[in-house]
């Protein structure tokens, strides 16, 4: 799993959405928000289903979690499920997609045109979910200027100006750990705040600034562990 730049909060007070934007007060715990994903995934599933109502079991059924905890993680949202009739499909999922921050436009930045930033900067959930890549980096003079379905890939030298000319607010690092730590800084530099590195190193970064990790590698040692021990 993605491994978060800063702790999460956990004080025991149910955050309160902000009224305009469905946002929080505070930090979600992680397993928290990684169930809300899991939620949402399973509520537009429903939804394409023709579902317009459903009740806890069974979206905790679909998303693969206990009902108890499906109802612990919403009530944190101050969600309004009511009992003996459940959920409106669609009103549950704005609402986690409110307060995930997913109804805001998110402009991603990939940096590094290898195999895995192609494969990214291709990928069509990204737009369905609301993140649109707008732009595609390397520093690889027989890469620059190559197109790569719509976008053309941009210098690294021009960092800057392309982060600014396409307000890009996330950036995402496929590239070797050696350039992954100046190109970070870099990022950081030009304003941005958000920032999910696929490079084998772990980066510093800035109080103020969101880091998530996924290390490909790590996940594929985990998963080796526990395959030797199924029985």
């Amino acid at each position: 799993m993605p491994t978060p730049q800063h702790p999460p909060a956990d004080d025991g007070v149910e955050p309160t959405p902000n009224p305009m934007t469905g946002s929080l007060e505070r930090i979600l715990p992680e397993a928290t928000l990684a169930r809300l994903t899991q939620y949402l995934r399973a509520l537009n599933t429903l939804q394409s289903q023709g579902q317009t109502r459903t009740s806890s079991g069974l979206l905790a059924t679909e998303a693969g979690v206990n009902p108890s905890i499906l109802r612990k993680d919403l009530s944190q949202l101050g969600s309004y499920g009511t009992r003996g009739v459940g959920y409106v499909v669609t009103e549950l999922a704005e609402h986690i997609s409110k307060a995930m921050g997913l109804t805001q436009q998110w402009r991603v930045a990939i940096i590094g045109a290898g195999n895995l930033g192609r494969a990214l900067s291709g990928y069509g959930g990204f737009r369905s979910r609301g993140f649109e890549v707008v732009a595609l980096l390397d520093a690889a003079p027989d890469v620059i200027g190559s197109k790569v379905g719509e976008l053309t890939v941009a210098d690294t030298k021009d960092l800057a100006m392309v982060l600014a000319s396409t307000e890009a607010n996330i950036a995402v690092l496929s590239v070797p750990g050696a350039a992954a730590q100046s190109l970070c800084d870099k990022v950081v530099e030009c304003g941005v705040r958000s920032i999910l590195s696929f490079a084998p190193v772990v980066l510093q970064v800035p109080e103020g600034v969101n880091l998530r990790k996924v290390d490909l590698a790590t996940e594929l040692q985990i998963l080796a562990y526990h395959a030797q021990n199924i029985v």
